[in-house]
Formats: C-alpha cells, sequence, structure tokens
C-alpha cells in the first residue's frame, strides 16, 4: 500500500468516505470548497491539502488518488490531460492508482483508463451505493471494474469504506453496473408512487398499502425503505438529489440504446423523473420528491 493517499471530493458522500478511510491509512483530502476540506480535516487522520498535486510531489512512493466526483466531466477537469505536462495526470508517478467512486460515464471511464494505463498510471472504476447513511456506516456496496491485479491493490482501501466490494469486471464495467442499477432504483420509486397514487384515489391508505406490499412480492428497496418515512411522513430527504438520479439513469438508458437494447419500461420512468426535475428543479429537490410532481398531475398528494 502507498504512502500517500489523496481523497479528492468531500460532499455529502465523499466527507464521510475520507473519514472511515481515515482510520485505515492517513489521507490528504482535497476539495474545491476550502469550507468542505476544513470540515473533513477536523476528522482524524485527514489532512487537509490546498493542492492535490503538491500531495503528490511530497510522498516518496506512487500515490493512490480517489476520486468522489459528480460525473465524468469533472473527474476529466480534476485529472486534466495525463500528456499535458501542467496537468495534475500528468505529475503522478508510474506505478500510481486512481480509484473513480463517482458516477461516471462507463465509455468516459473506459477512454480515461486507456490513457493513464499508457502512462504507467493503473485505474479502478469503484462506484457506490447505498447513500449517506451507508457510507456514515462504512456500510456501502462497492462495485469495482479494472484489471485483477488493480483491484487487489484498491481491495483493502475500498473495504475500509464499503461492507460489500465486488469485481465486476474490467474497467467502465462498474460504472456501467451502477447506472444500470440506480436505473431499476429509480423504476422501482416511480412505480411504487403510481401504484400508491393509484390505491389512494379508489381509497385505500397507503399505509396500509405499503403493509401488505412489505409483505407480498410486489415489495422493493423504495417501499420498504425510502416511501414510508420520506414521502408518507413528508421528510423528502433520501439524501440523492433527483438531479443526480436524472443523470445516472441517462447514462443508463443510453448505453442501453448504444447496445441496440429496446427499454421501453427504462425509457418511462426516464421521461417521468425528467418531467419531476424540470417541475422542481428550483428547489434542488431530493429523489423523493418525485411524489410531488406525481400528486401535481394526478391530485392525489401521498405526503401529509
Amino acid at each position: 500500500m502507498t504512502d500517500t493517499v489523496v481523497f479528492i471530493g468531500l460532499g455529502t458522500m465523499g466527507r464521510p468516505m475520507a473519514g472511515n478511510l481515515a482510520r485505515l491509512v492517513p489521507v490528504q483530502a482535497y476539495d474545491v470548497n476550502p469550507e468542505a476540506t476544513a470540515a473533513a480535516a477536523r476528522h482524524a487522520g485527514i489532512t487537509a491539502v490546498a493542492n492535490p498535486v503538491d500531495a503528490i510531489r511530497s510522498g516518496s512512493d506512487p500515490a493512490t488518488v480517489i476520486l468522489m466526483l459528480p460525473d465524468s466531466a469533472i473527474v476529466h477537469r480534476a485529472l486534466g490531460d495525463p500528456d499535458d505536462a501542467t496537468s495534475f495526470a500528468s505529475q503522478l508517478r508510474q506505478g500510481s492508482l486512481v480509484i473513480d467512486m463517482g458516477s461516471s460515464n462507463p465509455q468516459e471511464t473506459k477512454i480515461l483508463a486507456e490513457r493513464l494505463r499508457a502512462c504507467g498510471v493503473a485505474f479502478v472504476d469503484a462506484p457506490v451505493s447505498g447513500g449517506r447513511r451507508k457510507a456514515d456506516t462504512a456500510e456501502l456496496t462497492i462495485m469495482a471494474g479494472g484489471p485483477d491485479a488493480d483491484f487487489q491493490r484498491a481491495r483493502p482501501l475500498l473495504q475500509a469504506m464499503g461492507s460489500s466490494v465486488t469485481h465486476v469486471g474490467p474497467a467502465g464495467s462498474a460504472h456501467a453496473l451502477k447506472a444500470l442499477n440506480n436505473l431499476l432504483s429509480a423504476i422501482g420509486i416511480v412505480g411504487a408512487l403510481e401504484v400508491l397514487t393509484v390505491g389512494k384515489k379508489f381509497g385505500l391508505d397507503p399505509r396500509v398499502m405499503l403493509e401488505v406490499i412489505n409483505k407480498s412480492t410486489g415489495r422493493n428497496q423504495a417501499t420498504e425503505v425510502k416511501i414510508g418515512p420520506e414521502v408518507l411522513d413528508g421528510r423528502y430527504g433520501v439524501g440523492f438529489s433527483l438531479a443526480l438520479t436524472v443523470k445516472d439513469i441517462t447514462t443508463a438508458l443510453e448505453l442501453s440504446k448504444s447496445m441496440g437494447v429496446a427499454s421501453e419500461v427504462s425509457e418511462a420512468c426516464v421521461r417521468v423523473c425528467e418531467a419531476a426535475l424540470g417541475d422542481l428543479a428550483e428547489s434542488n429537490p431530493d429523489q423523493s420528491e418525485i411524489a410531488r410532481y406525481i400528486a401535481s398531475v394526478t391530485g392525489v398528494e401521498l405526503g401529509p
């Protein structure tokens, strides 16, 4: 394991992930928001850095760089062009390892992995599932893509942040699986909200419906975890934004189209989520606020 672990991206998920990682290895943390960097540095084992380039230059061995950033475009801005001598990527010593734990585009990830590999830098994509609650408790589900040797290097670090770590294939495969998982999750919550809306219009109590559904074959993660407290109780705090939901499920749908696979249910789900985001965008809505959009369309309120 290298002596320098640099963690870039200290948002809702990144900060607790870096904190859990710091129980295993010293972490040098950076975020474009200085307040986020300072807050992370209050955790034992984390040192704030004003510039991640300085952090990798100061280490005596190849560095490990973990990115927890929203999308491929931001990842590329953070790393820069490996062929550009002024970029962050160009400063990485041969033998360094980059781990992208955000929700990047799988096709872009494959290109990035190839470019870094040509410079002697290993790459693993390792997106996560579980939200802020699981990030806090180091119980994230982590899927990883890349050569097995690179995955084995990354595994101890990933296990410090997640309770389930699975190697799913070559570079880009984990980002593909993450997008597809999030699409299935979105289909689950949209479908459940529509079913509860129909039931309430008929005269059924949504809480009674959930109680029965969660003991029946229609149950899913949305019915078991999200809808009761976040929609029926009116908290609307799943902890995953609707904007990021739309980004991920659009990525998954684009992947489906590129494979020539007809995905009518997926397309319908994406349309609903996009419409909900368009209707609620000014408030930076939580994923659970899809319920507010459906209520505005149907006139049936599920929340208080």
